[in-house]
C-alpha cells in the first residue's frame, strides 16, 4: 500500500509541470543523468531548476576549490567552504532540494578529463558547459558531437548571457504549439462524422434538443445547406464568413412573438465559425519532414521517430486520401451529455481506426528493416497520430561549422548588423573576449587598474577578429568599454535568468517536448532583450 500513496505525493509535488509534460514527461526527467562541467553561479542556477522539477540525477565536474568570489554570488556556496571543493560544496547544498534527485560530483578540471577519460561525458544524457574557455569548449563539442550527446553552453559575462545548442538531430512529437486549431474536418468529414451529423433534424426537434445540440453539428449543418444554396467552396472572406453567420442566425428558434430565443450552443456556433472553417491539410513543415532523407531511405539505425514518420506518410498516400489520422479530440462546448459524449466517440472512434492503421504500416516498415515489433510502443504511435500536426526535428550546427573561417554563418552575423545595437554585437564581443584570453591568458579589466589598458587590447582583438571572417561591420567603441568593465565577472541576477532559460532547455532535450531554439540565445542584461540566430 506504500507505492500508492508516494505516488499521490510526487502527484502533489510535481502536480503543475504534470500538466505541462505529462507522466511520461517527467518519467523522461527522472530517468535522466545530466552533467555540468563548473558550480559557478551560472551552473549551480541551472541545477537548481532541474533539481526542483526532479531530474534523475546530475554530475558535477569542477577541479576549482571556492573562493571569496565564488561566495559573492553564488547561493550555494558559503563562507564556511571557502578553499574547500567547489563541485562537491555545490553538490551538498542542491541535494537538500530534493530526496529524490542522486547528486554526484567529480573534482576534475574538464581539460583533464578530455585528456585521460574523454569517454566519461559519454555516459551522460545531455551536458551542459558553464563559463569554459574557447579551446576547452572546442575540444568537448567536437567530442560530445561525434559521440551524440547534446551539449548545451551556457555563459554569464557581466551583464550578458549567452546559450548555444549543439544537437546533430532533436525530433520533437509534442511540440504543444500556442493557438492550435481544432482538428474538427467540417470542410472533408470522414464518413462517420457525416452518418452522425445526418441524424440531426434541426427543423423537426422539441426547444430542448434543439438548444443542447453540439455546436459543431450546427456549423456542420449549415454548411451543407451554404453548399447547396450559396456556393461550393468553404466560406473564406469576411464578408461571406458573415454571410455564412447570417444563416446560422436564421436558425435560431423565435417564440411566439417572433423574437429569437436565446440559445447559446447557437451563439457558441457563430463565434466559432473562424476556427471551424479552417482547411485540412498537411501543414509545410510535415510536408518537410515526409520528404527529409531520414524518412525516405530508412535503415535497421533508423530511430523509431522516423520508422513512425515513414508509417505516417503511407497512411497519407492511402487511407488518410491525403489528410493526416484524426487528432481524436473535441473542445467543450453546450450540449447535453449524451450528445456531447455520442459526438466525442465519433472523432474518438476515427482516431483509433487511423491509429491503428499506422500502426499496421509501422509493423510492416520494422519487418522490412529486421526490427522487432515491440521496438515501437503503443503510446510512441498514439502519441505521434495524435500530435502528427505539430512534428517539429531541429538540427543545429556544431560548434566547429560555426567556428570554421569557411562555414561560419556570415550571413546571419551581416543581416542582423543593420541595427547597431542587435544582440548580435554581444556574441561579436564575446568572439573578441574569447581572443583576447587566448593572447593574454586572463579576461579584460578583471582588475580595476587593467580596464584602461585593456581597452585598445580588447579593440584590437576585436578587430582583427572582424577582419579574419571578413566582416566588414562596425561595433560602437562603447561596447568594447563596456565588456573591459565587466571583468569577466557573474553577476547573480544575470546568472539566476540565464539559470531558468538554461533548464527550460534542458527540460525540453530529455522530455523531447516543446521546441527548443535554434541554435544560439544572446540575453542583454542593459536592455533587457534577448534574441536567438542561427550561427
Amino acid at each position: 500500500m506504500a507505492q500508492p500513496g508516494r505516488a499521490s505525493l510526487k502527484e502533489q509535488r510535481y502536480d503543475r509541470q504534470l500538466r505541462l509534460w505529462g507522466d511520461h514527461g517527467q518519467e523522461a526527467l527522472e530517468s535522466a543523468h545530466v552533467c555540468v562541467i563548473n558550480a559557478t553561479a551560472t551552473g549551480t542556477e541551472i541545477l537548481k531548476n532541474l533539481v526542483l522539477p526532479g531530474i534523475g540525477s546530475f554530475t558535477i565536474v569542477d577541479g576549482n576549490r571556492v573562493s571569496g568570489e565564488d561566495v559573492g554570488n553564488n547561493f550555494f556556496l558559503q563562507k564556511s567552504h571557502i578553499g574547500q571543493s567547489r563541485a562537491q560544496s555545490a553538490t551538498e547544498l542542491l541535494q537538500e532540494l530534493n530526496n529524490d534527485v542522486s547528486g554526484n560530483f567529480v573534482e576534475e578540471s574538464p581539460e583533464k578529463l578530455l585528456d585521460n577519460d574523454p569517454s566519461f561525458f559519454n555516459r551522460f544524457n545531455l551536458v551542459v558547459a558553464t563559463q569554459l574557455p574557447e579551446s576547452t569548449l572546442l575540444r568537448l563539442a567536437e567530442l560530445l558531437w561525434n559521440s551524440n550527446v547534446p551539449l548545451l553552453v551556457c555563459r554569464t559575462y557581466g551583464l550578458v548571457g549567452y546559450m548555444r545548442v549543439i544537437i546533430k538531430e532533436h525530433p520533437v512529437v509534442e511540440s504543444h504549439p500556442d493557438n492550435a486549431l481544432e482538428d474538427l474536418r467540417l470542410d472533408k468529414p470522414f464518413p462517420e462524422l457525416s452518418e452522425h451529423i445526418q441524424s440531426y433534424d434541426l427543423d423537426h426537434m422539441d426547444k430542448k434538443d434543439h438548444s443542447h445540440t453540439p455546436w459543431i453539428v450546427i456549423v456542420a449543418k449549415y454548411l451543407t445547406k451554404w453548399f447547396n444554396e450559396k456556393s461550393d467552396q468553404l466560406p473564406k472572406s469576411y464578408k461571406e464568413k458573415e454571410a455564412f453567420r447570417q444563416l446560422i442566425r436564421q436558425g435560431i428558434l423565435k417564440n411566439e412573438n417572433g423574437i429569437p430565443e436565446d440559445e447559446e450552443n447557437f451563439e457558441e456556433a457563430i463565434k466559432n465559425v473562424n476556427s471551424a472553417l479552417n482547411t485540412t491539410k498537411i501543414p509545410r513543415c510535415i510536408e518537410e519532414i515526409f520528404n527529409d532523407d531520414c524518412c525516405t531511405n530508412l535503415t535497421e539505425q533508423s530511430p523509431s521517430f522516423w520508422v513512425l514518420v515513414r508509417a505516417l506518410k503511407e497512411f497519407v498516400a492511402n487511407e488518410g486520401q491525403g489528410t493526416l489520422p484524426v487528432r481524436g479530440t473535441i473542445p467543450d462546448m453546450i450540449a447535453d451529455s449524451s450528445k456531447f459524449i455520442r459526438l466525442q466517440n465519433v472523432y474518438r472512434e476515427k482516431a483509433k481506426k487511423d491509429i491503428a492503421a499506422v500502426g499496421n504500416h509501422a509493423a510492416k516498415l520494422l519487418q522490412s528493416l529486421g526490427k522487432a515489433p515491440e521496438s515501437i510502443s503503443e503510446r510512441e504511435l498514439k502519441l505521434l497520430c495524435s500530435n502528427s500536426a505539430f512534428l517539429r526535428v531541429v538540427r543545429c550546427r556544431s560548434l566547429s561549422e560555426e567556428y570554421g573561417l569557411n562555414t561560419f554563418n556570415k550571413d546571419e552575423i551581416i543581416s542582423n548588423m543593420d541595427n547597431p545595437d542587435s544582440e548580435v554585437v554581444l556574441y561579436l564581443m564575446l568572439r573578441a573576449v574569447d581572443r583576447f584570453y587566448k593572447q593574454h591568458g586572463r579576461y579584460p579589466g578583471v582588475y580595476n587598474y587593467q580596464v584602461e589598458d585593456d581597452i585598445g587590447k580588447l579593440k584590437s582583438c576585436l578587430t582583427s577578429f572582424l577582419q579574419e571572417h571578413g566582416l566588414s561591420v562596425v561595433v560602437k567603441d562603447d561596447y568594447v568599454h563596456e565588456f573591459c568593465r565587466y571583468g569577466a565577472a557573474e553577476p547573480h541576477a544575470i546568472a539566476a535568468f540565464m539559470g531558468g532559460a538554461a533548464a527550460q532547455e534542458v527540460i525540453k532535450v530529455i522530455t523531447g517536448q516543446f521546441v527548443i531554439f535554434n541554435n544560439t540565445y544572446i540575453y542583454s542584461g542593459m536592455s533587457q532583450t534577448s534574441a536567438t540566430f542561427q550561427l
